[in-house]
């Protein structure tokens, strides 16, 4: 997947903010189970919230990163502990624009 580009960024942004986090990846971290949930909700909504309560912010951001990488999907937004991800889906109409 290509890089967002600051506009798609800031209109993926938008089109978030009145979504509620799909998954939450609770103390125990990223488990394989947690990926595949997240990597579902992301083939069929290609934006979704994830609320990740780790107290500590360095492992916020790794199981943030986590996620990320094992579900080849782009950080669109990290809120405090709510990260929005988007990975567009070929087979569904796209939400956002070239």
């Amino acid at each position: 997947m290509t890089e967002l580009t600051a506009r798609q960024r800031h209109a993926l942004r938008a089109r978030a903010h009145g979504l509620k986090p799909l998954v939450i990846v609770g103390e125990g971290g990223a488990a394989d189970g947690v990926i595949r949930e997240i990597d579902r909700c992301l083939a069929h909504h290609q934006l979704v919230k994830v609320r990740v309560n780790a107290a500590d912010r360095a492992q916020r951001e790794g199981l943030i990163e986590r996620i990320r990488a094992a579900t080849r999907a782009e950080l669109v937004a990290r809120v405090g502990h709510v990260a929005t991800l988007y990975r567009a889906n070929p087979e569904r109409p796209p939400i956002l624009k070239e």
